[in-house]
């Protein structure tokens, strides 16, 4: 073993890696990751941009805008190149061109940092990064003191990603593609022992065919648990059902189950609830999240935390500390009366979900959601007869659908909604916005992306208004 560590240090001491797509979440914590690891760190990205972009330049590491091959350095080891590279990228032409050294992120994750952990990982189409973060958190609590890569930044720690001594990892587990050289998901190369799977739904059209494809990629991931490891899945999940029936070789426990981990609400919004398995109490949750998906989201993390020997009322009182990540909820901000709210919502069962939280917390002030079709899924129009039926929480809709997306939602479904508005770009939303809104009213602004910006121009606009 001592031969081993000082080999490992041997071949970290002068290297240097580049990597292309840096500002990604993943990316940017595979950055932070090398550099704790004592390795010299540089990326490049076409958009360099905050929360990412700040975060890694408080660490040190030097980001530059769009992919020059001369931003790759000559004396690079490896470069890791992000799933977002395609070929024709300059960069990935260099690369492939010059033999450079490379690899995907999750492959240099594997082989650099989890080779040796007991990993603990997130999967799902929601809430994997919440979940991932209340896990985290849980075992920082206890004084685990676990690494972790999450994609987002959980407000306890201030970084998506830390590397520490603990045999403990905490990733949050993408199903995503690895790279343009390797279409596996990303998660194949964790080798999770404890793995949460929230739920499953057809996703990242960009990618899968369709939902058995999905399927077949979390049937590979539980194949390479071991059979001492822990498969943690919610009972009324049917199509996580279907990827179980195709085999099983591990331990596994249910949530939203009474035959394992459920919960009973004590409060409505779900701020308060108590912890149950096998239908007995273990322990109660008081925290400031809302919302029953969050509540899901802790008995997964608790029962992942209890496989890694954490008594569940001391995951519950974890969790009464837990203060959420950044995007999910955020209050930006509050203007003229209004307040204005960020979340990540970008899927129709995310969006409703988020609306019947947001709705138990604000009692009857006026919601206005503003939901940016950023995903490729969305923009592909595949939820087009699904997501204006998720947004009947609202009492303003406010949909951002550029002009070139050449769909449309179908009449039957707009005629439902005398409140909607689809609107092509943010200065027509801006002035929507300004036409309607009231004191008291609540924004909340649903995108998987920057929205060019858009929360702090609603609060100028706001308290220009209000002047």
């Amino acid at each position: 073993m001592i031969k081993a560590i000082f080999h490992q240090n041997l071949i970290t001491t002068n290297m240097h890696i580049h990597i292309l797509g840096i500002c990604g979440t993943f990316m940017g914590g595979i950055a932070l990751l090398a550099k704790q690891k004592g390795i010299s760190v540089s990326g490049s990205d076409q958009n360099v941009y905050p929360p990412m972009s700040t975060q890694l330049e408080e660490q040190g590491i030097k980001l530059l805008q769009g992919f020059d091959p001369k931003h790759i350095p000559e004396h690079t080891d490896c470069v890791v190149i992000g799933n977002a590279m395609s070929r024709g990228n300059p960069s990935v032409e260099h690369v492939l061109e010059k033999g450079l050294n490379y690899r995907s992120g999750p492959q240099w994750l594997c082989e650099n940092i989890l080779h040796d952990k007991w990993v603990l990982a997130a999967a799902g189409t929601h809430g994997k990064t919440t979940t991932a973060s209340m896990l985290a958190w849980i075992l920082e609590y206890s004084n685990l003191k676990p690494g972790f890569l999450i994609g987002g930044i959980p407000e306890n720690f201030g970084l998506s990603a830390r590397l520490t001594d603990s045999p403990f990892f905490v990733v949050e587990a993408d199903e995503y593609d690895t790279a343009f050289f390797d279409k596996r998901s990303k998660f194949v190369h964790y080798r999770p022992r404890t793995l949460i799977m929230n739920n499953l739904e057809f996703d990242h059209a960009d990618i899968f065919e369709d939902l058995a494809a999905i399927q077949k990629q979390f049937h590979h991931l539980i194949r390479i648990i071991p059979s001492n490891g822990l498969v943690i899945y919610p009972e009324t999940e049917k199509h996580l059902q279907a990827v179980i029936q195709q085999g099983l070789w591990s331990e596994s426990e249910l949530t939203q189950s009474q035959k394992g981990w459920a919960y009973k609400l004590n409060s409505e919004d779900a701020s308060q609830f108590e912890v149950l398995f096998d239908g007995q109490k273990q322990s109660e949750v008081d925290w400031s999240l809302i919302g029953l998906h969050n509540a899901n989201n802790a008995i997964a993390a608790i029962a992942a935390a209890r496989h890694a020997g954490v008594p569940a009322k001391h995951c519950c009182d974890a969790l009464s500390q837990f203060q959420n990540v950044k995007r999910r909820m955020e209050l930006k901000g509050e203007a003229g009366g209004v307040e204005v709210y960020d979340d990540f919502a970008h899927h129709p069962t995310a969006i409703e979900t988020t609306l019947k939280g947001f709705r138990a917390k604000v009692g009857k002030s006026d919601i206005i959601a503003i939901v940016d079709l950023r995903s490729a899924t969305m923009r592909s129009g595949i939820h087009q007869n699904t997501l204006l039926e998720s947004l009947q929480g609202a009492d303003k809709v406010i949909i951002h659908k550029p002009a070139e997306y050449d769909w449309d939602f179908p009449e039957s479904e707009k005629s439902k909604m005398d409140n909607l508005q689809i609107l092509p770009d943010i200065d027509s939303i801006l002035t929507q916005v300004k036409s309607v809104v009231k004191s008291d009213d609540k924004i909340l602004v649903m995108s998987n992306g920057g929205f060019g910006g858009i929360h702090q121009k609603l609060l100028d606009l706001l308290g220009e208004s209000h002047e």
